[in-house]
């Protein structure tokens, strides 16, 4: 590193053996592939990559003393407006904090280094955000996932997830949305991954090249519609992966002249919705053993059970991590292969959370599958961990799964992103476990999106009155 204690990961202590050996490895890969630039990014509050690019020859020192980059980066809604009073004293965080536009640091995690396939001469780096003191900024997406899974370490176990990510993808030929590559309906038919093999193609070698674990590719339901399907992996890992996955299937097929959306909902003619299936397992720190694997007379284990009834206690505050969009409630729709009621079921795909498990099936898990493909990975997977914990903190009971989930009498789930704004502001659960800063904070700018879409004349209200009145 060469400037010793002068650092600011040394003199923060945020450098160690093993970042050293993951930094020696970047950087000798930079010297195989003759890498020019690295994209030094984070995950934003909205999962959406941000950054600077740097000379690949600034790479170390990038290491060694961060990126800075400005903090209203982290004020912003999904309009890209700041929405904190960033030029008065206190924009909310205390005096002086996150004010006057200044700084944040980007500090680089080089175990995530990696070369981007489709920008030649290019490496790309995720980073953790530091203040310019040293402290980590607590509500970033990495970190709020990091502490969620420090205390599942607290008890010796681990969270493994697993994927499937739906999204569209359509030609760009224009500005409308009616470019189909595939006129849907036929779900999983061959002769349809045969007309979206070009596109899959691209996908996988990218995938492979970035070491992304996908395991399938599928042609899905709806006109358009893909999904990927990914190998278990530990939370922070498959969180990372989903915002790099979704930056390169958006970057690379952009270039083919294709537009590919996680959007949950487009306004696509006969579309269906998107969802984004979690996956999820504890397992034992130490032998790794899987905890939800049920003995014989059970459908979960007891620790399994906690843990979904966690889920389900908590699941209307939840709603804001795992759809944050107002598109996202435009899924919860019954029949339609996405949960509207907060419940489970065993091998059930209409209920919120779906139970995979078996006597020795050393799989066992469950699919929470309340998601959308746009919700910030680390927040969401985050969540999954503090409401199953908190099930078995508190040794909750699940209530009985459902067979029927569209008739049963469970509590629903909020309908618009408005109603779920109040489940999340106004209850307990969150401002306990994150805090009353934090809670506050993602909802001022989440609120802010709500308010200008209540603001905005709909299409639909043009219809209905213009004429009529």
């Amino acid at each position: 590193m060469g400037l010793a204690q002068a650092t600011f990961v040394d003199r923060h202590g945020l450098h160690n053996d093993q970042r050293q050996a993951a930094l020696e490895a970047g950087l000798k890969l930079i010297k195989e592939q003759s890498l020019e630039m690295v994209r030094v990014s984070f995950a934003d509050q909205h999962g959406v990559l941000r950054g600077k690019t740097i000379m690949a020859t600034s790479f170390a020192l990038a290491c060694a003393n961060g990126v800075p980059i400005t903090s209203t980066l982290l004020l912003k809604d999904t309009a890209h407006q700041t929405v904190f009073p960033v030029w008065t004293s206190d924009a909310g965080f205390g005096a002086g904090r996150l004010t006057g536009a200044g700084d944040v640091m980007m500090v680089p995690d080089p175990s995530t280094f990696r070369a981007l396939p489709w920008s030649a001469k290019s490496g790309w780096i995720l980073c953790d955000l530091h203040y310019t003191d040293g402290g980590p900024v607590g509500f970033s997406s990495r970190q709020i996932l990091r502490d969620a899974m420090a205390r599942l370490a607290k008890i010796n176990m681990a969270l493994v997830t697993g994927l499937e990510v739906e999204f569209h993808v359509l030609k760009a030929e224009s500005d409308s949305n009616d470019g189909h590559l595939t006129n849907g309906f036929q779900y999983l038919t061959e002769d349809r991954f045969d007309q979206l093999e070009a596109v899959f193609e691209l996908i996988r070698e990218n995938s492979i090249a970035l070491c992304l674990p996908i395991r399938s590719l599928e042609a899905e339901f709806g006109p358009s519609q893909c999904e990927v399907t990914f190998e278990p992996a530990p939370g922070m890992v498959h969180a990372d992966n989903m915002v790099l996955f979704r930056a390169m299937v958006k970057q690379v097929l952009r270039r083919q002249g294709l537009k590919a959306s996680f959007m949950c909902r487009p306004l696509i003619e006969q579309s269906m919705a998107n969802g984004w299936h979690l996956h999820q397992s504890l397992v034992d720190a130490h032998s790794n053993v899987n905890l939800f694997t049920p003995g014989d007379g059970e459908v979960l284990s007891e620790t399994g059970r906690q843990w979904v009834a966690g889920l389900i206690a908590h699941a209307r505050e939840t709603c804001l991590f795992s759809t944050p969009t107002v598109n996202g409630y435009r899924r919860y729709q019954p029949f339609k292969l996405a949960p509207d009621r907060i419940q489970w079921g065993i091998d059930n795909k209409g209920a919120m959370i779906r139970a995979l498990a078996a006597p020795g099936d050393s799989a066992s898990r469950i699919e929470n599958r309340i998601g959308e493909p746009a919700a910030n990975p680390h927040y969401y997977i985050a969540s999954q961990i503090l409401c199953g914990l908190d099930g078995i903190n508190r040794a909750l009971e699940a209530p009985a799964p459902v067979e029927t989930p569209y008739d049963s009498d469970a509590e629903r789930l909020p309908s618009d992103l408005g109603e779920a704004l109040d489940a999340f502001s106004k209850g307990e659960f969150y401002r306990r476990q994150l805090g009353t800063e934090f809670v506050d904070y993602l909802t001022t700018l989440k609120r802010a999106e709500w308010q200008r879409y209540l603001a905005t004349v709909s299409p639909w209200e043009q219809d209905e009155y213009f004429d009529l009145f």
